[in-house]
C-alpha cells in the first residue's frame, strides 16, 4: 500500500464544493476520485486538507489518497490530468508515509479573497473574483482586517448550519492589501469554520462603505451570534491557496496563487 499527496488546482464555479455529500449533484472530491480510480483500476478514496464551499476555487489544496497500484509518479499527474475536465488540475504528487494525513496533520490553511473594486464590472475575470462598484474606504477596511488576528470566538462569523463543535479559532494573519484595482484579504489559520472568512469580508466591506465602525467588530465578537455580524460575501473570489504541514514531510511549496494577480514575492510573508 503507498499514499501518495497531491496538490491540486480548480475553479470552483461548476462544482457543489468539495467534499461528496449527496448522488448526482457534482463535487471536486468525487470528480477526482472517479478518475483516480479508473488510473489505479480499483477504488481510490480521496481526503482534503479543506472542505470548500460551492463556487470557491484553489490553486494549491492538498489531499491524500491510498493506493494499491503501482504506477510512477508521473503517470498519475499526466494520467489525470489528461482525464480531468479543464477546471481541475493536479499540480503536483509525492509519495508520503502512512503518517501523514492532509487533514489531521495540517497546521494551519490559508485563504485570499479578491475584491476587484471598479465602477463596471469585469467580463473575463467572471466568477472569479468579487466585483463591488461602491467607493470603499480601504484604509480604514485595512486597519479593520488586523482585528481578527489572534484567537477569538468566531460564533458571530460562521454559517448557522456550520456543524464544528468549536468556534474558537486562532488567526496568525488576517491582512488586506490593494493591488491596483483589487482588493486581496490573505488570511491564515490553524483552521476555519463554514463561511468564516466570507463573512469576515463581508464585515470589511459594510466597514468600507460606512455602515459601522471598526470598533463595532469587539461587538460582533461579543455577542457570539450570526445575526449581529454583517453579510456573507459571494464565493466568487475566495481561494483556498496553501496548507502548512510540518517540515518532516517535505512537500511541494509552490508560489502562492491566484498567480493572474501577480503579486509581489513579500506578500507571502506576512
Amino acid at each position: 500500500m503507498q499514499r501518495f499527496a497531491i496538490g491540486i488546482e480548480f475553479c470552483g464555479m461548476h462544482y457543489r464544493g468539495w467534499q461528496t455529500q449527496q448522488a448526482g449533484v457534482s463535487s471536486l472530491q468525487e470528480t477526482l476520485e472517479t478518475v483516480l480510480s479508473k488510473i489505479a483500476n480499483e477504488p481510490i478514496l480521496l481526503h482534503g486538507a479543506g472542505r470548500t464551499d460551492a463556487g470557491v476555487h484553489a490553486t494549491n489544496m492538498v489531499a491524500h489518497f491510498d493506493t494499491n497500484a503501482i504506477r510512477p509518479e508521473q503517470g498519475w499527474l499526466r494520467g489525470a490530468n489528461s482525464q480531468l475536465p479543464k477546471d481541475i488540475s493536479i499540480q503536483w504528487i509525492k509519495e508520503v508515509g502512512t503518517d501523514f494525513h492532509a487533514r489531521f496533520k495540517a497546521q494551519a490553511r490559508r485563504y485570499r479573497y479578491v475584491v476587484y473594486n471598479t465602477p463596471n464590472r469585469p467580463a473575463l475575470l467572471h466568477k472569479q473574483v468579487t466585483h463591488v462598484h461602491q467607493q470603499l474606504d480601504v484604509e480604514k477596511m485595512m486597519v479593520a482586517a488586523r482585528k481578527f488576528e489572534g484567537t477569538h470566538n468566531f460564533e458571530s462569523f460562521r454559517a448557522a448550519a456550520c456543524q464544528s463543535k468549536q468556534p474558537v479559532r486562532h488567526l496568525s494573519h488576517c491582512r488586506l492589501i490593494r493591488h491596483g484595482r483589487y482588493l486581496v484579504l490573505d488570511i491564515q489559520a490553524d483552521g476555519f469554520l463554514h463561511h468564516m472568512v466570507r463573512n469576515i469580508m463581508g464585515c470589511l466591506l459594510e466597514i468600507g462603505q460606512g455602515c459601522y465602525e471598526i470598533d463595532h467588530i469587539d461587538t460582533m465578537f461579543a455577542a457570539q451570534d450570526r445575526k449581529a455580524a454583517g453579510v456573507t460575501a459571494p464565493a466568487d473570489g475566495l481561494y483556498f491557496i496553501q496548507a502548512y504541514y510540518p517540515e518532516q514531510f517535505d512537500l511541494p511549496n509552490p508560489p502562492l496563487g491566484p498567480h493572474w494577480l501577480n503579486l509581489p514575492d513579500e506578500m507571502a510573508d506576512l
